[in-house]
């Protein structure tokens, strides 16, 4: 027995995907930062305003999405614009003998209502700039107070509500929490893969054919015993042939083979012509198709000539006439058997 080849499909397939391990685990460390250092849990679930909380200590906390209930507000006049259309409305209230100022959205505040005797929003803490100072100034004319002193009675934040969008909100932790969901399946099953190869894809694709676990073995122990032609990674045995390279993993019986080809593809940058790779396709039956990207010419002349050696049913080139004889001997699958033919066409 060859020791090299004992067990060599199992062991590839858990190489491949323990190469597979490192995207998934940094994508999820990525999002678990994110989580940590940016406010999405507020945005998730907004603190509820107390009596207790300033706008300064909720900044400095990082606790920038509140929900509150506003009382006694008043228009000041005045609108933020963006974009060239009206975004919001400024409005002022008093809470604890101090003035705040508000922005409400423009179907909150009805277009600009003189007076809200009481409303209830989701808004988002920002520290003003430059053109809230010029707003607190054209306030302080209004009422004609001094600079210094509307800027004593108003904090340098306020609550935006337009700067809360639910919509967009929404959206992103659909993608968020979709992703991390999606990501930690994928990770799972890598896991699962590693430590039961059997339950792998590349396996899973021959249920169609038998028990993929007996197939497995069955493969794993013609490769160990005696195979019959070997390249750098493509093997054929008695009754099956393997692929086995770093873009993936795929076996199949030579009696379910029903046609084979190879596609070659020029690689060029610009007017240079840098090099040629080929591929081989491989259609069995019951809808399973397989593709061996970037192999040597060479080799898989070697393996085409094997296979129709082995196998006289095979169709050998590519052509209109193989492609309907094929067609016809598969039949046209059903909606659900084209999508998952189409699911499992690359390796």
């Amino acid at each position: 027995m060859i020791d090299n080849y004992e067990h060599f499909i199992s062991r590839n397939i858990r190489a491949f995907y323990r190469k597979r391990l490192g995207a998934p685990i940094l994508y999820l460390i990525i999002l678990a930062v994110l989580w940590f250092f940016f406010p999405l849990e507020d945005m998730l679930h907004p603190h509820v305003l107390t009596e207790s909380d300033s706008l300064e200590s909720l900044y400095d906390e990082n606790t920038l999405y509140v929900s509150a209930d506003f009382t006694n507000l008043t228009f000041t006049g005045y609108t933020s614009d963006r974009f060239g259309t009206t975004n919001g409305y400024f409005y002022y209230g008093t809470k604890d003998g101090k003035c705040f100022i508000v922005l409400l959205n423009p179907s909150t505040c009805e277009e600009g209502l003189p007076e809200i005797e009481e409303i209830t929003a989701t808004c988002r803490i920002v520290k003003g700039q430059s053109s809230y100072t010029e707003l607190l100034t054209m306030i302080a004319e209004d009422l004609e107070w001094t600079k210094e002193g509307i800027t004593s009675q108003l904090s340098n934040y306020y609550y935006s509500e337009p700067d809360y969008n639910p919509l967009a909100t929404n959206i992103l932790f659909v993608l968020y929490f979709g992703s991390a969901l999606y990501t930690g399946i994928c990770l799972l099953l890598y896991i699962l893969y590693i430590f039961f190869p059997f339950l792998s894809p590349p396996c899973q694709n021959l249920v169609v054919f038998g028990n993929p676990k007996e197939l497995l073995e069955e493969a794993e122990e013609e490769l160990a015993t005696l195979p019959q032609l070997a390249t750098e990674d493509m093997f054929i045995t008695e009754h099956y042939f393997i692929l086995t390279s770093p873009y993936g993993n795929a076996f199949v019986p030579i009696k379910e083979i029903l046609w084979i080809y190879k596609y070659s593809t020029l690689h060029r940058f610009l007017w240079y012509h840098l090099s040629i790779s080929y591929t081989l396709h491989i259609s069995a039956n019951k809808h399973l198709f397989i593709q061996c990207p970037k192999i040597i010419k060479s080799d898989i002349d070697g393996i085409i000539d094997y296979l129709a050696e082995a196998n006289h049913d095979i169709l050998v080139g590519f052509d209109e006439k193989n492609r309907i004889k094929v067609q016809a001997k598969q039949g046209k699958p059903f909606h659900i058997e084209k999508l998952y033919a189409f699911l499992r066409k690359r390796i």
